[in-house]
């Protein structure tokens, strides 16, 4: 049986954004697919995870028996976020644009399971090779050959964290325009943002269908 985790970190409910009704489709057909699977799943926005502090940090480059009672404690929690990486067989993440970058929730879980030695290093990357899917969304484009292209830190971010970093199988998924249907200065980018969305949840179903096949064989 093959374990997804399961990351949402938009700040809205359900259908009301568009992050969390790409991973809930991809999510869906993963089920459908390997019904004896196991979802973790994390809601960061609900539920986050503590921001890295001094002792979390230290504790990572000091033998377990020469940690404070402090450092102990601050490490126990980042331990169980990257034990939780380590064991997924696929991992699923939203990650909406908020003022050109992730939400702050998004990198307080990344700062606590990038642990260099451990999951990151050119020989420790212990969740190396595990497939990711990023589902990025964003109120506008920032696609190459858009006017802001050079905004567009999620992807470029992510690619360096996920990938470069902790060697993970990285897949994006990009809905964008998602702020058409509310901005009516962007009234004439809806059929646009529908063609974006459509694609976005068609491509979230295949994918997640196709890895929960690849496990379940």
């Amino acid at each position: 049986m093959a374990t997804l985790l399961h990351i949402d970190s938009s700040v809205f409910d359900g259908q009301a954004s568009a992050s969390r009704a790409v991973t809930d489709a991809f999510r869906k057909a993963w089920q459908e697919q390997h019904p004896e699977g196991t979802v973790v799943y994390r809601d960061l926005a609900a539920n986050p995870v503590p921001h890295i502090t001094a002792d979390a940090h230290v504790a990572g480059f000091v033998p377990a028996d020469a940690h404070t009672p402090e450092q102990a404690a601050a490490f126990a929690e980042r331990v169980k976020l990257i034990e939780e990486l380590e064991q997924a067989d696929a991992i699923l993440i939203g990650a909406p644009m908020y003022n050109f970058s992730i939400p702050s929730t998004l990198k307080a879980w990344l700062d606590n399971v990038i642990l260099m030695g451990r999951t990151s290093g050119p020989e420790t990357q212990s969740a190396k090779g595990t497939p990711v899917t990023v589902v990025a969304s964003r109120g506008g484009s920032y696609a190459p050959g858009t006017p802001r292209e050079g905004f567009e830190y999620v992807q470029n971010f992510l690619g360096a964290a996920l990938r470069d970093g902790l060697g993970l199988d990285l897949d994006f998924i990009v809905p964008e325009l998602t702020m058409a249907p509310q901005n009516p200065a962007m009234a004439e980018l809806v059929p646009l943002y529908e063609a974006s969305r459509a694609k976005a949840l068609t491509d979230a179903e295949e994918k997640g269908k196709a890895l929960a096949s690849r496990f379940a064989a």
